[in-house]
């Protein structure tokens, strides 16, 4: 059993197929007894990634919903889910100044640093290199999906 924090790019993976997708299913596979943590924003950027591939034609309208279905549920059932407060915020703004991120993967950031001040062993799960980097950076174990095809 481990301790993982997932951003977008990573639990995409789970619910369309990718780089890296077999990896991810496994990983996230509840006969591991993994503790997996997403932060609540995860939510709108797993909607929007659904529905950009639906509408470029990746996905049929029928794959987004079966996709956003399963994420849903998955998100209230199985995720332990890292809320935005005010000093996350706070946080991620400083960091996005220091490694130069997109908003939401600073959000991202200042979750998974919260998660590991409280357990150390968390492990930081990104198919993103900026933010994989800026993880690296701060301290983090980070394991990249798309190294696992």
């Amino acid at each position: 059993m481990a301790v993982y924090f997932l951003d977008t790019s990573a639990v995409v993976k789970r619910y369309v197929q990718e780089t890296g997708t077999a990896w991810i299913k496994a990983l996230t596979d509840q006969s591991t007894g993994h503790f997996l943590y997403v932060d609540r924003i995860t939510d709108v950027e797993m909607t929007a990634a659904i529905a950009r591939r639906r509408r470029l034609g990746s996905l049929t309208i029928a794959q987004a919903g079966t996709a956003l279905n399963e994420f849903r549920q998955d998100f209230a059932q199985h995720y332990r889910i890292v809320e935005i407060t005010i000093l996350l915020l706070r946080h991620a703004s400083q960091l996005t100044d220091l490694h130069v991120l997109r908003a939401y993967d600073a959000v991202q950031l200042a979750a998974a640093l919260d998660l590991h001040r409280l357990d150390p062993s968390l492990i930081v799960v990104s198919a993103d290199a900026e933010l994989n980097a800026a993880a690296t950076a701060e301290g983090l174990p980070v394991e990249d999906p798309n190294h696992h095809p």
